[in-house]
């Protein structure tokens, strides 16, 4: 079902924005012990699965320019989160990897965002979430 939620007084991006920020400040509060930054949580939960990326592969993730990036990642680097390493036979690709301490990190990131799910989720049905689903994807899917 297609609607005009701008002219109804209701915007999806305005309440997308309401959204992401009230969920990144109670991340940040919850987290607040491994003093991180929203960006610095989001890119550690975008490498918890353990696989290397390169920064446009994690700025694509993050939703963010590599250069943009960039200072994000030197503060990880710095505080031994993640390694800045090379992908064999092309020494030009930087990959990205937690160390050991930022797998720690990056689950404790994990499970409190799956806990964030479950307390503003856990009332919608399975065709809410579905519904949520396909506005969040054709959000990111738009291009200028």
């Amino acid at each position: 079902m297609k609607s005009d939620s701008v002219s109804s007084g209701w915007s999806a991006l305005l309440a997308l924005q309401r959204a992401t920020h009230s969920t990144l400040q109670v991340l940040v509060a919850e987290l607040v012990g491994l003093d991180l930054t929203p960006s610095e949580i989001n890119a550690l939960a975008n490498l918890a699965d353990g696989h290397a990326r390169t920064v446009s592969e994690l700025g694509a993730a993050v939703g963010s320019r590599p250069t943009t990036l960039t200072s994000v990642l030197d503060r990880l680097v710095r505080r031994g989160l993640i390694t800045r390493g090379t992908r064999q036979g092309d020494r030009r690709v930087v990959l990205i990897a937690l160390t050991e301490t930022g797998r720690t990190t990056a689950a404790a990131i994990v499970q409190a965002v799956t806990d964030l799910e479950h307390r503003a989720l856990g009332r919608l049905s399975a065709e809410e979430i579905a519904g949520l689903r396909a506005g969040l994807q054709a959000l990111t899917e738009v291009r200028s």
